[in-house]
């Protein structure tokens, strides 16, 4: 225990002298993030999927569509629920067992993002009002941990949601029943982008390796929307930012945007 609290400290020290010289433990600049990858089709028998490398972090996430209750107070929208796991293998800390704290804030900010940022039009996944309507289920798993977890699974659920295919059903003797063989696409209106910043002592870097991650004071995770609104917005950290910073970090979150969201677009071709 005593060799490991040791090493930690050495690799902290390291990448905070590191930030300090303008430089980063990889290479890259502050505002830079890894290089993203996006599959999309990788689970045959999924409504849709994607499976998403965002440096050495590996997500893989799967659309599940099917008639669904209405929550009582909304008879008038379908239904998306997001969740999160990570596997065994994706890193040493990570056991079996319910999800902790930090699995399940994952699978809100996520959620958070698509859902703020109306992508999906719910009020188009109806049945029948009160009765029946569509859920959207996304299920993200992580098969490999190196950090931002937060950005890999968004965009791996925002990939699926873009990939998937909507069997149509209408209601007979009160039971939704598939109209025919054909699929649609869902009704998706705009392609949210979440860009997540951490702060290191003095210094914010984007998409944070698993070795940064476990040096922030502080993190920031900002979604917006194509038309460049921010919709969704997540803190955590012992430490917080100066409003000056929060405004930087919104500029940058919405710039980086841009350019993933062009990757995301190209998995629809």
């Amino acid at each position: 225990m005593t060799t490991t609290v040791v090493l930690d400290q050495l690799k902290k020290d390291k990448i905070v002298e590191l930030l300090d010289q303008g430089k980063r433990i990889d290479g890259r600049a502050f505002d830079e993030t890894r290089e993203i990858i996006i599959e999309a089709g990788v689970i045959p028998k999924a409504n849709g999927s994607a499976r998403v490398h965002l440096g050495s972090t590996d997500v893989i996430c799967g659309i599940k569509i099917q008639p669904d209750r209405p929550f009582p107070d909304v008879g008038d929208k379908g239904i998306f629920i997001c969740t999160a796991e990570l596997l065994p293998l994706s890193h040493p800390t990570v056991e079996t067992g319910p999800p902790n704290p930090t699995v399940i804030e994952l699978a809100r900010v996520v959620d958070r993002g698509i859902r703020e940022s109306k992508m999906i039009d719910l009020t188009q996944l109806v049945i029948k009002k009160d009765k029946s309507v569509v859920g959207v289920f996304a299920d993200n798993t992580v098969i490999d941990y190196d950090g931002n977890l937060f950005d890999a699974c968004s965009y791996a659920a925002t990939a699926a949601v873009l990939s998937s295919k909507m069997p149509r059903w209408e209601i007979k003797d009160d039971v939704p029943t598939l109209i025919d063989d054909e699929k649609v696409d869902l009704p998706v209106s705009t392609i949210p982008v979440s860009v997540t910043m951490g702060r290191i002592g003095k210094h914010i870097i984007v998409d944070p390796t698993g070795d940064e991650w476990d040096c922030l004071d502080a993190r920031i995770t900002i979604t917006s929307n194509s038309d460049g609104n921010i919709c969704a917005l997540q803190k955590g950290g012992k430490n917080g930012f100066t409003v000056e910073e929060l405004v930087e970090c919104g500029k940058t979150a919405v710039k980086l945007a841009d350019k993933i969201r062009t990757i995301l677009k190209g998995t629809q071709e």
